[in-house]
């Protein structure tokens, strides 16, 4: 698969039970440290609250993810907002979840219920779009062979991401994941040109 889906924009939603006050937010995301960032800040924004549970998957592969409970019963909060963001086949997204207690408790039943329906309705209210999965490849060549390297650009069409040219050049190409393997097998063909590691 060379595509993804994902969350074009954040969004956010709000669901009420038994008087406790669950408000939803997702975010697209790319990195660790952005979701890390946008948790903190969560944290200090809500620190009123009395749970910040979150769950994310990013990688078009959907293998890192994670899910946070924090302080509810095990299982009963980050889960179901991870399951949410699987039945949605959707990575590269980020979903907290702010809990104000009412006073009534929910039971675990209850929250999971409760966490699920406000992911879900999060994701409702969110654009998803399909993104492509894309490589980057970098490499130098000398600069007679400029012409031969622009040529294979050219026809290929890959996103250039940088480029220097001097006695020895370097460029770095961004390219559908599908279209990879033809675009290496031809600057492999190129004299003189090295690949670096990625």
């Amino acid at each position: 698969m060379d595509t993804f889906l994902t969350i074009k924009a954040p969004s956010q939603a709000t669901f009420t039970e038994k008087r406790s006050k669950f408000l939803a937010f997702a975010f697209p995301v790319s990195t660790i440290d952005e979701i890390k960032g946008k948790v903190e800040e969560f944290q200090k924004k809500y620190y009123d609250a009395r749970h910040v549970c979150y769950a994310y998957m990013i990688g078009p592969e959907r293998t890192v993810f994670r899910a946070n409970d924090n302080g509810e019963p095990s299982g009963t909060a980050g889960k179901p907002i991870l399951g949410q963001i699987n039945s949605n086949n959707l990575t590269d997204i980020l979903i907290i979840v702010v809990r104000y207690f009412g006073g009534v408790k929910l039971g675990t039943g209850g929250l999971i219920v409760a966490y699920r329906a406000a992911a879900a309705e999060a994701i409702a209210n969110a654009e998803i779009m399909e993104k492509k999965v894309e490589l980057s490849i970098s490499f130098n060549f000398e600069y007679p062979y400029m012409n031969d390297v622009m040529r294979i650009v050219k026809e290929e069409n890959p996103d250039v991401i940088s480029q220097m040219f001097d006695n020895d050049c370097a460029m770095t190409l961004r390219i559908r994941k599908d279209n990879m393997p033809k675009l290496k097998a031809r600057l492999e063909k190129v004299t003189s040109l090295r690949f670096m590691q990625e």
